[in-house]
């Protein structure tokens, strides 16, 4: 374990002997979105059975995965997840998001331009049908309302928690460093998981949070399976889920790099890690 935070320790702060570069990365990334169907993926909407898509909340149109609520005639709490069949736990997240359209009638006021990406999330068939959020760490995507700052990329925890500083954490949403993205631009976000050592929020490039040590606990869900919530344990693995929570959004890159053969050498793991920092840096072209 100090071998891999002192290569931690170096990879974060990006030093000049990381610049060197190889010709090939040594793996591959896993397309989580085919831009197709929704067929690797589970659902999970609160008051809703385990994959009934009520109203098509989640859905493929021109080859985005979109969050809609045409099919509402008002929110009424029914805050949806759809979840990747597959667990991780080491790996570069990668998506590219946009908010469209207006609020659902009845979601709540928080939730304006609001959705996120869980992370080591508990599965979508533990959680109960009226379970309002599965235990799991949030990557919050926020867009700006034109004219306040209003940071994306930020930390929110139902049901867990987490060390920063050095420091239990248990405020349920910690604020990152990222720039305010209004109106329907395409945002890219990262998130760089390394087990249950060290996490890292990435927005168009630029860390914005850090934190290590996630963990159950805490509040901010709801009806929830007791065996499942069991507070204190540390989060190694789990799903990879993009919320529904009332504001339309479309989706058009989700994809992931496995990084779990690497944990055991944290020189290999460091150069990966920088390899993939500079292949997914965003270009200076403007995207539409």
């Amino acid at each position: 374990m100090q071998k891999l935070f002192l290569a931690l320790f170096i990879l974060l702060g990006f030093g000049c002997q990381a610049q060197q570069k190889a010709a090939k990365l040594p793996g591959k990334w896993i397309q989580l979105f085919n831009g197709k169907d929704l067929k690797d993926w589970d659902i999970k909407i609160a008051k809703h059975e385990l994959n009934d898509n009520f109203g098509k909340t989640f859905r493929v149109e021109n080859g985005l995965l979109k969050v809609r609520y045409d099919g509402y005639s008002n929110f009424d709490d029914q805050f949806g997840h759809i979840f990747y069949k597959k667990k991780f736990s080491a790996y570069l997240l990668v998506m590219e998001y946009r908010f469209v359209e207006q609020q659902v009638p009845g979601g709540p006021g928080w939730a304006i331009r609001n959705n996120g990406a869980m992370i080591h999330s508990q599965a979508a068939a533990t959680m109960g049908k009226d379970q309002d959020f599965p235990v799991s760490l949030e990557v919050q995507l926020l867009g700006g309302n034109g004219t306040d700052p209003r940071s994306t990329g930020n930390l929110c925890t139902p049901g867990t928690n987490v060390v920063m500083n050095g420091k239990l954490i248990t405020d349920h949403c910690i604020t990152s460093t990222s720039k305010t993205y209004h109106g329907e631009q395409w945002v890219r976000v990262s998130a760089l998981v390394l087990r249950d050592s060290v996490i890292k929020h990435i927005v168009e490039g630029d860390t914005v949070l850090t934190y290590t040590q996630p963990q159950i606990g805490g509040g901010q869900v709801s009806n929830y399976d007791p065996a499942v919530k069991q507070d204190g344990k540390l989060l190694k693995e789990g799903y990879i889920a993009l919320q529904g929570e009332s504001a339309p959004t479309d989706f058009r890159k989700i994809a992931v790099f496995d990084l779990e053969p690497y944990m055991n050498d944290p020189v290999k793991l460091n150069q990966v890690i920088h390899m993939l920092q500079e292949s997914t840096k965003p270009t200076t072209k403007k995207q539409e």
